[in-house]
């Protein structure tokens, strides 16, 4: 069965193409899908009977059933989507004071790249997510969003799994993010832990989307150890890779750097990263350690941080650090799966 999500425009033409159907057609359902938020090709009533009955045998709109919807005491809400299959992957909606509605979406259901503070990477990889799959996680949102009079304002793709491992999915999700959900190339965030030939590819595609490195550390050995993909490719190549693709789009990188306390958070850390990234447009986002069953590293504390970001401004890096968000829910970065694991355990997919 056709997912709808998993059609981009022209596949949407194709297809009524293929049914002897005019062009037109392929403009008026992706208006209900994207628009009119539509979840039943019944209410498709521009649409002929003969039309309607043909998409409801042949295509579905959507895959994804919700096991669980989770609020935080901060606004986040997670949700923990049952796949047609029956993984099971996390979404979480992130709502912030100065209006901007964030959604951070899963790529993949699991992840392969082993990093040691992640929930996530510590369950393993089960499969990648399609193009419809990632889509339909934004326009839920979305639609939730127009249903309560608000707008969903930014993504991320930083949530369960490497987007750059599953690449060309997540290209096509990005591109219909944009192009039907209505999302600008600018409010988008694509998160990897660096992949130094997909940072290049990506690169050539022409588009103003973030590019956010999981980064951690600066030293090979020490971050080898967090992040086995350092081993395939180290920091002077994934550092080189960061530099063309700032050139090539002319847009800053986000590095990610999860502070953990007595490891990751001194001075002289701090120094190293600066000369690291000196002359290279970028941000620092600095989030204190997010705890995980598999990893028993403790978050840096507030003063620590604060000295952490001083040290950078005073060559020339901006850094922030990053508010924590729903970590009362177990939605916070690196966390997602860690509660899911034992919910899935207490209810296995039928």
């Amino acid at each position: 069965m056709i997912d709808l999500y998993d059609l981009d425009e022209q596949g949407l033409r194709d297809l009524m193409a293929a049914w002897g159907q005019p062009a037109f057609r392929a403009g008026q359902i992706r208006r209900w899908l994207y628009e009119h938020d539509v979840t039943d090709v019944d209410e498709m009533t521009n649409l002929s009977k003969a039309l309607r009955a043909r998409l409801a045998a042949e295509t579905r709109i959507g895959s994804l059933a919700v096991d669980i919807e989770q609020p935080s005491r901060d606004g986040t809400i997670k949700r923990l989507y049952r796949c047609a299959d029956g993984r099971r992957i996390e979404t979480v909606l992130m709502p912030y004071r100065s209006g901007r509605r964030t959604v951070c979406v899963s790529t993949q259901a699991g992840c392969a790249m082993g990093c040691a503070f992640c929930a996530t990477g510590q369950m393993g990889f089960e499969r990648h997510l399609t193009r419809g799959e990632i889509v339909e996680q934004v326009q839920r949102y979305a639609a939730k969003m127009r249903a309560d009079g608000d707008r969903l304002s930014n993504v991320v793709l930083m949530g369960m799994g490497e987007p750059f491992h599953n690449y060309d999915a997540v290209l096509g999700a990005i591109r219909g993010i944009m192009q039907d959900v209505g999302i600008g190339a600018r409010h988008i965030t694509v998160s990897t832990v660096g992949l130094v030939p997909m940072i290049r590819r990506f690169a050539e595609e022409g588009l103003q989307v973030t590019l956010a490195v999981s980064l951690h550390s600066v030293d090979d050995a020490h971050r080898s150890a967090m992040m086995p993909i350092n081993r395939r490719w180290p920091v002077s190549e994934l550092m080189a890779a960061c530099r063309d693709y700032a050139q090539a789009t002319g847009r800053r990188v986000t590095f990610e750097w999860a502070l953990i306390a007595g490891d990751n958070d001194d001075e002289a850390t701090a120094l190293a990263l600066a000369k690291t990234l000196r002359g290279l447009p970028c941000h620092v986002n600095l989030i204190p350690l997010n705890p995980t069953r598999g990893f028993d590293g403790r978050p840096t504390d507030d003063p620590a941080a604060s000295r952490f970001v001083a040290t950078l401004a005073e060559h020339g890096i901006p850094a922030t650090v990053r508010v924590r968000r729903g970590l009362d829910i177990d939605a916070g970065c690196g966390q997602l799966r860690d509660r899911a694991d034992q919910e899935q355990a207490a209810s296995p997919p039928a």
